[in-house]
């Protein structure tokens, strides 16, 4: 049987598949509500754009790194540029509520959220969540 070469351009393919992958595999920057996050930046940062500040905050630490806080429950971006103004992050931000720490008892029109860590107690509740459960019961 005679023994083909494999051909440059299905290696090229081939890396391209193996490299392009894992950038799949990061979905954006998972925050906790009211919670912060450490982000480390490859270059140091000159402008910090939030998308919607509403549900993440950002704070300068040092020149390259950033904290991250959930505001309110959602999506949203953030863009870091250096002193040319070219990218430096471009990422969605997830804002999220951490629920194996969490409890929430609805009754009827009413929704109380627990914090269980480790014994319940009433969590505190931001503005964007007010918001958010006073829509919500409005609704029922």
């Amino acid at each position: 049987m005679p023994r083909h070469a494999a051909r440059p351009s299905s290696l090229l393919a081939l890396a391209a598949v193996l490299f392009v992958t894992p950038a799949f595999a990061e979905a954006g920057i998972s925050v906790v509500l009211n919670q912060a996050k450490i982000v480390k930046i490859a270059r140091a940062a000159d402008t910090i754009v939030i998308g919607n500040p509403a549900i993440a905050d950002a704070a300068v630490q040092d020149a390259t790194t950033i904290v991250l806080t959930g505001k309110g429950f959602g999506v949203t971006n953030i863009v870091v540029l250096d002193k040319q103004g070219s990218p430096i992050v471009d990422e969605q931000v997830i804002v999220s509520r951490h629920d194996p720490l969490s409890v929430r008892i609805y009754r009827r029109a009413q929704v109380q959220t627990l914090s269980c860590t480790p014994y319940c107690e009433s969590s505190y509740k931001g503005d964007a969540e007010k918001a958010s459960e006073q829509e919500m019961n409005s609704n029922q």
